[in-house]
């Protein structure tokens, strides 16, 4: 009996590197605000990276955005992320960059697409 608690303390000391790691890689991704969207007007997050896309949710300005990195185009904002503020702005202006946000679905998050060009980085 012993030894089966013991591999069980084993087994979830083991584990925990690979939850740390999974919690790491999480907050990893990237926080950018919602900034410069006109006065009464909000940032849509869309479905898909076009203006014709669904519409998912809607953001204010000064809204955290929790972004997953990849924005059309090739860019990654973990990639330019050291680089001056003004930079990281232009370098996403004409780009959609990719959102994480609610409602959980099957514990999982929702991912919409918001145009580069009324977000900052946080």
């Amino acid at each position: 009996m012993k030894s089966c608690a013991h591999i069980g303390v084993a087994i979830a000391v083991a584990a925990t590197p690979l939850a740390f790691s999974a919690q790491s890689h999480a907050t990893a991704f990237a926080a950018w605000q919602v900034a410069g969207v006109p006065f009464g007007d909000t940032l849509n997050a869309r479905k898909y990276p076009s203006n014709a896309s669904q519409k998912q949710a809607a953001y204010p300005n000064g809204t955290v955005l929790q972004m997953t990195g990849r924005c059309t185009g090739g860019v990654n904002l973990l990639d330019i992320a050291g680089q001056p503020k003004e930079k990281q702005r232009q370098t996403i202006r004409y780009r959609w960059c990719e959102v994480w946000h609610g409602p959980a679905q099957n514990d999982h998050f929702v991912t919409g697409w918001v145009y580069g060009k009324y977000i900052a980085p946080y």
